[in-house]
């Protein structure tokens, strides 16, 4: 229970999915939801938030030393000193001891240290220094380039973190100023202004709430929203405290409505916290992508039982030294292990994260970045994305199409008061109302309530009243049309107010038609005056009825220029894009003809909604273009995706975007997205642009190509050592090559991979999305290795015959030969197989492989002919032994580009 408790918390404080992953701890548990939590929950945080719902809200605010406008900034810095940040244990850095031994670790690495173990029992110094260099030397490239990594990543998160709106008393008056906080800055006792899209930041206890709805499925388990109110519960309440309704939790987000809250508890002292503080010391649950690297790390393994046991049977048989044999064995075994891997693949993925940050994309988890690469369809949203995000409003009409400005001057008075989840759209009504309208406007009404926006109704209402017209309250509802529609009963034309029959909504769809067709996305705006017993201090949804419907307040978002080229880059790439918005049909075929999208026959959300799943999932491979849609539709669309084996990005910035982002395979959001989408969200682009984006996919690409050279290259050619020593140990009266030399070998040959995630990638590898196939690289190794041991046996026969290396007496110089061949075939395999095309003439690798590669080659021939050859047990080769040499080398260079041209036409160049 603990590994998965502290994967689900580990993932939160990283910035992944959190819902999800909490929905996932709660299936793994096997338990009621509430329950669950409940039970976790430590007695004295029960406590503590039993106690804070049941005060009077006066009475906490003085129990934290508070006041209804909140606290002073140096009180704030005082308790912060005091107290420390609002984060919990699990966000500090690893101690280095700690990561060490995470870095050291792995299988690959322990069996390692077992071998020299054995070399140093049995006093072979030489081969227990060789290998427990090669432990030390993968261990710490490791530790040293996650390090980098790590701090890297820090400064980059630290560009997009979340801020909470906390009040700040004004001095002199009784009034308070509302500013943006960094999340980790809050402190007990700080007031904090809520609203749609908000992430909880610590464990608070409700002032004032209206309309709010908060998401608990990260606590609770529970699908549906829960309402919050400010009240007290009833003396004697026996409900659990999650349940208590004046209450808010660190970790959950606020779905529809406002509130003020007072902070309880911050960090460690959260519910949140308490439990992340309990399971510190357990380990992280495996990734998806480790789980790939673990199915491919198997297939090598697989081979590796195979073959260490043939090797040493006909070892032991033929020359009849079992613990001489057993050793080889060990030493083939260590031959076939990429030890190298976990460094290869943090080092290649930490390049690719510097890289896109310099594209400002922001990876907030490493592993993201193969599936950026590995990503076939790419969902999003229309505004910005396809769009400049820089909406302007453009028209202003009654119901008829004719310019009205009293429809702007009401439209203007709901956007100005409303406190909830201002977009776009309020903005652009407030900008364009500023330059239009007289500026007493604002002081001629005043408020007297809000029904908040939410994503059922998709409209919102405030409620004024006129300074001098007390008797009556004035209801403006500004909204989606056919949803603004639905609560009216009447419209205005001029002085007339007409009713709703057929011929007049017929009229009035024509007219928002004929706008929609111009790109133009149309709100509605309707009123309703309250007299008499309709008036009330606090008004709610049920009165949103029997409006008169005034008008239109039009918008124009033009595409942004940068949009068709980036889609026609990204099919070039096999990335297909699919439009999910929840604007209307026309708007959205309009924008979409604009950008070169084929909208076709679009799917609507209604749609959607009746379709099973298997309809969906045959629908969303047939579509490209998806309207209407709700946050529920986005998601099952994005389901249905992955559900058909696709790789899915979904690009989202709202909280109607949160619960696609979070079963995306990769979500992807912006910084200046709502906190619930950032945290939902595996990279942050800091410029909304989908050219960004198939720069994005390429480096990806680039990354886990050159991840999987590494893999094949190694696993290829250590393969065919092993296969040529089956051969060798078969036919020779010694040891074709001591175990020194093949760790020796296999240390020199690591050391000169470590420039691969420098190296360059081919342009056809990068224009099809790539994954993870373990059959691929074990029919890979199976191909290619064995062409390594064709020329291993002629340096064999070359060594025997024309050098006469054929007895004991001679087996140094026969070793010596094969060490140096070997060594410089496997450094010329990089070359050939990091590409399908010609190496050195079209496909050349970057410098710096290069130059590892002619040093490593040019230590392996001075090991045998320097002044050291003696300790590693070698002879100097005759000087007539380097052109057989050459010839090996050449002859194998053509067999290999050969068989590489077979190989692609009958199954592919991965």
């Amino acid at each position: 229970m603990k590994n998965v408790l502290k994967s689900f918390f580990e993932s939160f404080l990283r910035s992944r999915r959190m819902l999800h992953h909490f929905e996932r701890w709660q299936t793994l548990l096997g338990s009621k939801p509430v329950g669950i939590a409940s039970a976790a929950m430590p007695p004295e945080i029960a406590n503590a938030l039993s106690a804070a719902s049941l005060a009077d809200a006066g009475d906490m605010l003085a129990q934290l030393d508070s006041s209804p406008q909140g606290l002073s900034e140096e009180h704030a810095t005082a308790l912060r000193k005091r107290l420390g940040g609002n984060e919990v244990n699990h966000e500090k850095p690893l101690p280095w001891w700690t990561h060490l031994w995470q870095c050291y670790r792995n299988p690959f690495n322990l069996l390692l240290t077992v071998l020299a173990l054995v070399s140093y029992v049995t006093e072979d110094m030489k081969a227990a220094v060789v290998i427990g260099s090669m432990v030390v030397l993968s261990t710490v490239l490791r530790f040293l380039q996650e390090s980098r990594s790590n701090k890297a990543a820090d400064k980059l998160k630290a560009m997009v973190s979340n801020t909470s709106t906390v009040l700040r008393p004004v001095e002199g008056s009784d009034g308070a100023l509302r500013i943006e906080v960094p999340m980790r800055d809050l402190v007990p006792g700080d007031l904090i202004a809520l609203s749609a899209g908000d992430m909880i930041p610590a464990d608070c206890r409700l002032l004032s709430a209206k309309d709010l709805f908060i998401s608990q499925s990260a606590l609770t388990g529970e699908a549906m929203p829960v309402e919050k109110f400010a009240s007290v519960p009833a003396t004697g309440s026996t409900s659990g405290v999650l349940e208590r309704d004046n209450l808010l939790f660190m970790g959950t987000n606020v779905i529809s409505g406002t509130a003020t809250a007072l902070i309880v508890h911050t960090g460690a002292r959260t519910f949140f916290g308490a439990l992340a503080q309990r399971v510190s010391a357990t380990d992280r649950g495996t990734t998806a992508f480790q789980a790939g690297i673990n199915r491919v790390s198997w297939v090598l393994i697989r081979f590796m039982l195979v073959m260490a046991p043939l090797v040493l049977v006909i070892n032991g048989v033929t020359k009849g030294d079992w613990w001489e044999a057993a050793l080889f064995a060990l030493s083939i075994a260590v031959g076939l292990t990429p030890e190298m891997l976990p460094m290869i693949v943090t080092a290649t993925l930490a390049k690719g994260a510097v890289v896109m940050s310099r594209q400002k994309v922001i990876v907030k988890r490493l592993e993201a970045i193969h599936n950026f690469g590995a990503m076939d369809v790419l969902c999003t949203d229309k505004t910005g994305t396809l769009t400049q995000d820089r909406i302007v409003l453009e028209r202003h009409t009654n119901a008829w199409g004719e310019g009205s400005d009293h429809v702007l001057q009401l439209a203007y008075l709901n956007s100005f008061h409303q406190t909830g989840l201002k977009n776009l759209l309020d903005k652009a009504v407030l900008s364009h109302a500023q330059m239009q309208l007289d500026t007493r406007l604002q002081t001629d009404w005043r408020k007297v309530d809000e029904v908040p926006f939410d994503f059922s109704r998709r409209r919102m209402s405030v409620v004024v009243a006129g300074s001098d017209a007390v008797e009556e309250h004035l209801l403006i509802c500004k909204g989606a049309l056919e949803e603004v529609l639905a609560v009216c009963s009447a419209v205005e034309r001029g002085a007339e107010v007409l009713a709703l029959d057929a011929e007049v909504l017929a009229r009035i769809h024509a007219v928002a038609s004929e706008l929609n067709a111009q790109g133009l996305r149309v709100v509605a705006v309707a009123s309703r005056v309250l007299r008499g017993d309709a008036r009330r201090a606090a008004y709610g949804v049920a009165d949103e009825t029997e409006l008169t419907l005034l008008g239109y307040v039009a918008f124009l978002d033009p595409p942004k220029e940068s949009t068709a080229p980036a889609l026609r880059a990204l099919a070039e790439h096999g990335v297909a894009v699919k439009v999910l918005t929840g604007d209307n049909e026309l708007v959205t075929r309009k924008v979409c003809g604009d950008v070169g999208i084929e909208a076709g026959r679009m799917v609507l959300g209604h749609e959607v909604e009746r379709m099973n799943e298997a309809e969906l999932r045959r629908i969303v491979e047939q579509r490209q273009v998806f309207a209407k849609l709700t946050p529920a539709h986005k998601e099952r669309i994005v389901q249905a995706l992955h559900a058909n084996g696709h790789v899915v990005g979904f690009m989202g910035d709202g909280i109607n975007d949160a619960p696609a982002l979070r079963a995306a395979d990769i979500g992807i959001s912006v910084d200046g997205a709502v906190d619930v989408a950032k945290e939902s969200a595996d990279i942050i682009l800091l410029e909304k642009s989908l050219m960004v984006l198939e720069q994005g996919v390429v480096e990806g690409r680039r990354t886990f190509a050159n991840m999987l050279k590494y893999i094949k290259l190694t696993a290829s050619s250590n393969f065919g050592n092993v296969f040529s020593v089956l051969v060798a140990s078969a036919f020779l009266p010694f040891l074709p090559m001591l175990p020194l030399h093949l760790l020796v070998q296999n240390l020199l040959y690591d050391v000169s991979q470590i420039a691969i995630p420098f190296d360059n990638v081919d342009e056809e590898f990068l224009r099809k999305p790539q994954s993870w196939n373990p059959g691929d690289l074990g029919r890979f190794m199976v191909f290619f290795g064995p062409l390594s041991s064709v020329f291993d046996i002629l340096t064999y026969v070359v060594m025997w015959y024309v050098f006469a290396a054929n007895s004991p007496e001679h087996q140094t110089l026969f070793q010596s030969g094969w060490f140096v061949e070997g060594l410089l075939s496997q450094t010329l395999i990089v070359h050939l197989i990091r590409t399908r095309r010609i190496p050195f003439l079209q496909s050349r690798a970057a410098w710096p492989l290069l130059i590892m590669g002619a040093a490593i080659a040019a230590v392996g021939i001075w090991l045998p002919m320097g002044p050291v050859a003696h300790y590693f047990k070698l002879e100097a080769l005759p000087i007539t032994y380097f052109p057989w040499l050459l010839l090996m080398l050449g002859g194998y260079a053509a067999l290999v580009q050969a068989v590489k041209g077979w190989y692609a036409r009958r199954y592919g160049w991965q």
